[in-house]
Parts: structure tokens; sequence; C-alpha cells
């Protein structure tokens, strides 16, 4: 065993600084678990909780009714008619020909009209 200057060991002394340190560990966990406050007992369930649960799934039912009508009336893609070809550049000219007068108008120009 190793010896210490002077001829004295220090595990002893150790040792029982140690069970104490543990004893009062132990000491505190148990007044902790005593004092600290308790979970506090489940609610009563409220009555206005059922109804409230009633009138979402009611909810649900007629939105999903409402989703079904809205999606039947939808058109698909492959069925929408597709546009005259002339409609189309017809429609665009027209557009051209509106914001060029916007624009002589901006500017100024009478000599455009």
């Amino acid at each position: 065993m190793a010896r210490q200057e002077g001829g004295q060991c220090s595990i002893g002394p150790m040792r029982a600084r140690t069970a104490w340190l543990a004893g009062a560990a132990g000491a505190a966990i148990a007044v902790y678990r005593k004092v600290r406050p308790q979970p506090a007992a489940a609610p009563e369930a409220d009555p206005r909780a059922d109804e409230l649960r009633q009138k979402l799934e009611e909810s649900r039912t007629v939105a999903e009714e409402q989703h079904e009508e809205a999606a039947s009336a939808e058109t698909p893609v492959d069925a929408a008619a597709e546009p005259e070809p002339g409609a189309v550049e017809d429609r665009r000219q027209a557009v051209h020909e509106r914001a060029r007068a916007a624009a002589d108008e901006m500017r100024g120009d009478s000599s455009a009209e």
C-alpha cells in the first residue's frame, strides 16, 4: 500500500468523505421527492368537447361533399376546346394596337392618329 510522507494513509478519510457526500445526496433526493409538486389529476371530460367533435366531423363531411361537387364541375384539360387559330391572332393584334395607341397618347403624338 502506498503511504504518504509521514507514514499516513489518506484512503480512510477519503472513504469517509465519499460516504458522507453520498449520504447527503441521497437525503437531498429523498427531500426533493417528498417536496416536489405532484402532477395534477387528469381533468374530467368536458361535455362541450363532445359537441365540438361532432360539429367538426359534420363540417368535414360537408367540406368533402363540396370538394367533390367542385371537382366534378371542372373541365379536364384534354376535354377543353382549343380556341380557333385566327381568334388568338386577332386578339393579339388588338392588344398591340391598343398598346401603341396608349404609348402614342402618353408621348403626346397627335400625328399617329
